[in-house]
C-alpha cells in the first residue's frame, strides 16, 4: 500500500469589488468567467496533487469575514498557501499566514516574519547591509519625509517600497535628474499612496535564483531574463511592460532561459548569495531571489520573493526542471517541507 492520501487545501485569494457579496458558500471559488484562459497556477497544483493520490480542494478567501470564519472550521492535513493579498490589500498576506498559525493549520511557504521582512524592501535592504549581502544603495521616502537614506547617485530606479509583481515599475521608473525623481515620487504617491524606494540603478544582467528547502536550502539553476533586445533608449529593467503587457514589443523581445557562461566560481557565488539573503529574511520552503550581475561580475540582490509564482511557465518551475524535477515533483517537495515542519511541531524552519 502507498502512503495515506493527504487532505490538502489549495488556498488562494480573490477580490473583485463587484463580487464583494461573493458566492453563497464562504470558501467557494470565485468564477473566472467564460472564454478561453490560461490554466491558473492553483489548477496546475490541484492537478499535480490529485495525480499523486492526494485529496486537494480549493479554498478561496474573498475578502469577507465569513470566508475567514469558514477557514477556521476546515479540517485539512496541510494548506497549500497561494494567497497574495486579502480584500485587495497586498500587504495582508502576512496576516493570512499569522491567522493560519493561530488556527494551528500547517501550511506551505514562509511564515509572517519572512513575508513581512521581504515585503518591506527598505527593511530587507537594511538587513542585507548589516549581514554583508551586497545590495544597491538606496533611500526611502513618503510624503516628503525621508525615512532612510544612503548617499546615492543617479541614475536611480524609483519604485513602491512594498509592492511586488513589478507593480508601479514602468520604464519611466529609471530617472537621471532631480526633476524626474520628484515627478516620479509624486506620481507613485498619487497612484498607490505608498512609501517610495529610491535605489541606485545597476546596469547588468537580470538573474533569478530559486531557493528550495530549509535544512539546508538549495539554490536551483540560475534563470536569466534577457533584456538585450529591448528597443533602443528603453532601460533594461523587468517592469510591467516586460512582465505583463502581452503583445507589446517589450513583452515579445524578452526571453527567460537558464543562465549560461557564468563560470563555476561566479555561479557558486551567486547561488550562495541567494541562500544567504533568504536566511537573513527568515524565508522558508521556497523563494525567488532577484539579482543584477554587473559586467565586472559583481552580484547585487534586488529583492527576495517568498512564495513565488509556481506556474509551469514561471521562473521557479523552469529552474526546478533544470535541476531534474518535474512540476509535480516540485509541488510535492513543497508539501513535504510543510508536513515535516508540522510533524516536528515547529512554527518555522530555518532557511
Amino acid at each position: 500500500m502507498g502512503p495515506t492520501p493527504l487532505e490538502i487545501g489549495v488556498l488562494y485569494d480573490a477580490w473583485h469589488e463587484e463580487q464583494a457579496q461573493g458566492p453563497d458558500h464562504p470558501l467557494e471559488p470565485v468564477g473566472s468567467g467564460g472564454g478561453r484562459r490560461i490554466l491558473a497556477d492553483r489548477e496546475e497544483i490541484h492537478a499535480a496533487l490529485e495525480k499523486r493520490g492526494h485529496k486537494p480542494r480549493y479554498l478561496c478567501l474573498d475578502g469577507r469575514a465569513k470566508s475567514l470564519k469558514a477557514l477556521a472550521s476546515e479540517r485539512v492535513d496541510v494548506m497549500f498557501n497561494l494567497t497574495e493579498s486579502y480584500a485587495g490589500d497586498d500587504t495582508k498576506d502576512v496576516n493570512i499566514a499569522a491567522y493560519l498559525d493561530l488556527l494551528d493549520i500547517p501550511y506551505t511557504g514562509s511564515g509572517p516574519s519572512g513575508l513581512y521582512l521581504a515585503q518591506d524592501k527598505a527593511v530587507a535592504k537594511r538587513l542585507f547591509a548589516f549581514h554583508g549581502v551586497r545590495t544597491p544603495r538606496f533611500a526611502a521616502v513618503y510624503q516628503g519625509r525621508l525615512q532612510w537614506a544612503h548617499d546615492i547617485q543617479f541614475p536611480v530606479i524609483v519604485k513602491p517600497k512594498r509592492e511586488d509583481g513589478s507593480i508601479g515599475i514602468e520604464f519611466n521608473a529609471v530617472v537621471g535628474s532631480i526633476k524626474e525623481l520628484m515627478e516620479r515620487i509624486d506620481a507613485l504617491h498619487a497612484d498607490l499612496d505608498s512609501p517610495v524606494l529610491i535605489e541606485e540603478y545597476i546596469e547588468g544582467r537580470e538573474l533569478y535564483v530559486s531557493v528550495l528547502g530549509n535544512d539546508p536550502p538549495e539554490a536551483l539553476p540560475i534563470v536569466e531574463l534577457d533584456l538585450s533586445l529591448l528597443p533602443a533608449g528603453i532601460p533594461r529593467i523587468a517592469g510591467t511592460e516586460v512582465k505583463w503587457e502581452r503583445g507589446t514589443a517589450a513583452y515579445r523581445e524578452t526571453r527567460l532561459s537558464i543562465a549560461r557562461d557564468l563560470g563555476g566560481g561566479l555561479e557558486a557565488e551567486i547561488r550562495e548569495a541567494a541562500v544567504k539573503a533568504c536566511r537573513v529574511l527568515e524565508i522558508r520552503d521556497y523563494a525567488r531571489v532577484d539579482m543584477r550581475l554587473t559586467p565586472k561580475g559583481e552580484c547585487y540582490i534586488l529583492e527576495v520573493n517568498p512564495n513565488p509564482w509556481l506556474h509551469s511557465s514561471a521562473e521557479f518551475a523552469m529552474a526546478a526542471t533544470a535541476s531534474g524535477r518535474d512540476h509535480g515533483d516540485l509541488i510535492m517537495e513543497i508539501v513535504d517541507l510543510a508536513m515535516a515542519r508540522s510533524r516536528a511541531g515547529r512554527a518555522w524552519a530555518p532557511a
